[in-house]
């Protein structure tokens, strides 16, 4: 499965992967949208989703499946990146390897009702600096911007590059030139 993913499948997991991505960059500006724009309060601003199920936004196990959801992708979609390409991915990969253990630790303090340094709710390491909205749009795009730049470098052609992707996402040229 990992196999097929990252070789004939490897577009189509990747256009599907940043359709995952865009629609929670989407319910994350809405949020911030309902916030700044708006004058919401923070618990009221739920982003799309938070306005037809508030409990759903509330849910630790929401916010924990989806950070395990981009963890897994970035893990099993990166063995097709080769290059330059798979250094960009891996940075994607390992700082969303952080942000899934601040989402942990956000869902064991939800669990137990024991927070981190008497907080009055779950509250993150980096959440002790930054506010909960602003800290997850830094997290979004800390990750997508490396995951970008990887599937632009990933998808240009490259006929002297020691080591071809071997799922064919690279685009070819639409004109050859003469003498190369």
């Amino acid at each position: 499965m990992v196999a097929a993913l990252n070789a004939r499948h490897h577009r189509v997991a990747l256009l599907l992967f940043a359709a995952i991505v865009v629609a929670h960059w989407a319910e994350h500006l809405a949020q911030a949208f309902q916030i700044y724009a708006f004058g919401w309060s923070r618990p009221a601003a739920g982003g799309a989703l938070g306005l037809v199920w508030p409990w759903l936004v509330s849910s630790e196990w929401m916010h924990y499946g989806y950070a395990v959801i981009m963890l897994g992708g970035l893990v099993v979609l990166r063995h097709a990146f080769t290059g330059t390409s798979r250094t960009w991915w891996n940075a994607a990969m390992w700082i969303q390897a952080w942000h899934h253990v601040e989402h942990l630790l956000l869902l064991v303090q939800a669990s137990t009702g024991a927070y981190l340094l008497g907080a009055s709710a779950p509250t993150s390491v980096a959440q002790l600096i930054i506010p909960r909205v602003e800290l997850h749009l830094f997290y979004n795009t800390v990750v997508t911007v490396p995951m970008v730049v990887a599937m632009v470098l990933h998808r240009r052609y490259r006929p002297m590059a020691t080591a071809e992707p071997a799922c064919g996402c690279a685009t070819r040229p639409r004109f050859a030139f003469a003498g190369g």
